[in-house]
């Protein structure tokens, strides 16, 4: 295949239909009628696939205001902030029974998770997603103070007994300080992206650092044993704990990259402050223009789809070109 030219407005629909139900999609990713014409989709079947989604979700709401209650608050958490996205507010009676279900994991710590959770950063880097986006009168601003604090001090750093040498420093885990990874990190830097938290936070820099370490990409951010082996640019799992991809290794133990964790590399990286010039984007975006696909998870298949769709459209909407080119 020849080089396509694609358009932003018209990826990011792409992959919002292919899961409507429970796309968070950015602000600016709405505003599709504002593309030129011949890029994107036609703003009606947009707001139709909206419509679907919002459909499903009303129907699919248990008694309780949650969403697949039995995997815990993540997945109410990110409808919750998907319906606010679409224009609900937080009084809708949707919305507020969802916020209802939420508020019941708010823990003394600071943290908003199930109980006996494994998955506290990630539970409560989504509720902040959620809660943020209901708070237009204030009504949360305790709260998310203190979940921002929760997910600050489970960040791998000195109070673990990792300094920046360190391979985990910087990255958040799932709560249980196993190890850190690259999905964790990511929602770690959405959540205080959300927040307006930006390159000058504290936080914000030692992920970039853990970020940074899980790109194929040697330079002065990155002088792991692994950066060399691969070299292309792209993003796998881990640097900590020995290192691992969900692609796999290569011969002589390099991590392979894949679509998923680059986007989520990319996006964490622009969200920490990043600029375009700098040659981790320039790599990273390399990388997708030569595995762009809305086919599967580049280097996965099939596997991590729906994950993949979704970090795709918040990372190319978060780099914010109208075009590339394959």
């Amino acid at each position: 295949m020849g080089n396509r030219v694609v358009g932003r407005r018209r990826y990011v629909a792409a992959a919002f239909v292919a899961c409507a139900t429970a796309m968070v999609f950015s602000s600016a990713a709405t505003a599709a009628t504002a593309a030129t014409k011949s890029i994107g989709p036609d703003p009606a079947a947009y707001q139709q696939a909206v419509n679907r989604g919002l459909s499903y979700l009303a129907s699919a709401q248990g008694s309780d205001g949650s969403f697949s209650r039995h995997a815990g608050p993540g997945i109410t958490a990110i409808v919750t902030t998907a319906m606010l996205r679409s224009g609900r507010t937080p009084d809708d009676p949707l919305v507020a029974k969802s916020l209802k279900y939420l508020e019941q994991f708010v823990r003394g710590d600071g943290g908003v998770y199930g109980d006996g959770s494994r998955y506290k950063n990630y539970e409560t880097s989504l509720a902040i997603l959620a809660f943020n986006e209901a708070n237009r009168d204030g009504r949360y601003d305790e709260l998310l103070g203190k979940a921002e604090g929760f997910d600050k001090q489970i960040q791998w750093d000195a109070d673990e007994g990792h300094d920046e040498s360190s391979p985990s420093y910087g990255g958040a885990g799932y709560g249980s300080h196993s190890r850190p990874d690259l999905s964790n990190t990511a929602f770690l830097v959405d959540a205080l992206h959300a927040l307006g938290r930006d390159g000058n936070d504290e936080a914000m820099q030692k992920a970039l650092i853990f970020v940074s370490r899980c790109q194929n990409l040697e330079s002065e951010h990155n002088v792991t044993p692994f950066a060399a082996k691969v070299n292309d640019g792209g993003f796998y799992y881990t640097v900590a704990a020995g290192g691992s991809s969900q692609a796999g290794e290569t011969p002589d133990g390099g991590l392979r990259s894949y679509g998923s964790m680059t986007y989520a590399g990319l996006k964490s990286m622009i969200y920490c402050g990043v600029g375009p010039d700098d040659q981790r984007v320039k790599a990273a975006k390399a990388w997708i223009d030569r595995h762009y696909t809305v086919a599967e998870n580049p280097g996965m298949g099939q596997d991590g789809l729906y994950y993949y769709f979704h970090t795709f459209a918040k990372a190319l909407d978060a780099v914010g070109d109208d075009m590339l080119v394959d």
